[in-house]
């Protein structure tokens, strides 16, 4: 047993090494493709100034690609702290947790941002499905897809309770809801849109299907458990 256990150990380690380093070339990949607009927000950004940093796409991506490595210390410090203390998947937990957040927070951001019109035109709603996806663009699905797809990737990671698909579904659909409506509420001079949603969360579920091999076992594992016998059982 000792031996199939030294055995196993070299494949996880390599594995774990595969998915760092798939990870470093495609943040690689995105700065090399999207350099020159980045380096177009870069003095504003270096200098500390929040208008055309802040305030811009090219700004929010530019600091969420110089954050990752602090994202990154602080997986490595939560993992750590979760060894020390004995918590069983301490690194996948950890990055599961600041995942969901780097991931999240940069597009929220973007999506919160308001519109040269802001809190002067009247709110916009559209409620007809698949009606406004013909003047989205192939850019604006895109962004879509990708507004939730760090939490779809990594909650049922996390939280096994959101170990499945309509979960994630769900999950999605109503986060992306509530930005609809906070942009309503706050007249951002953007169009609250159910085409929004429903993209969102799809985005959600295609990464959840991603990332599906790492939280299927640790589901199917937790629903094998044997439940703990009611008090009244245990008393008869």
């Amino acid at each position: 047993m000792d031996h199939n256990a030294s055995l196993s150990a070299p494949p996880r380690l390599t594995r774990q090494a595969v998915l760092l380093g798939l990870a470093g070339l495609g943040t690689a990949g995105v700065a090399f493709v999207l350099r020159r607009p980045l380096m177009m927000s870069a003095p504003r950004c270096v200098a500390g100034r929040w208008h055309g940093c802040f305030d811009t796409f090219n700004g929010v991506v530019l600091m969420t690609l110089v954050a990752l490595p602090l994202a990154l210390l602080v997986v490595w410090a939560l993992a750590r702290l979760r060894r020390a203390a004995g918590v069983t998947s301490a690194w996948r937990k950890s990055l599961a947790e600041v995942g969901m957040v780097h991931g999240t927070v940069p597009f929220l951001w973007m999506t919160m941002m308001p519109g040269g019109g802001a809190g002067t035109v009247p709110p916009r709603v559209s409620l007809v499905p698949l009606r406004d996806l013909v003047t989205m663009g192939a850019g604006g699905i895109v962004g879509n897809l990708l507004v939730f797809a760090a939490l779809g990737f990594f909650a049922p990671m996390r939280f096994t309770a959101l170990a499945s698909l309509p979960r994630i579904l769900a999950l999605g659909a109503g986060c992306s809801a509530l930005v609809e409506t906070a942009q309503y509420v706050l007249r951002l001079d953007r169009v609250s849109s159910v085409d929004d949603v429903l993209v969102n969360a799809v985005g959600a579920v295609l990464a959840a299907l991603a990332s599906r091999r790492w939280w299927r076992a640790t589901a199917q594992a937790a629903s094998d458990r044997p439940r703990p016998a009611s008090a009244s059982a245990s008393a008869g």
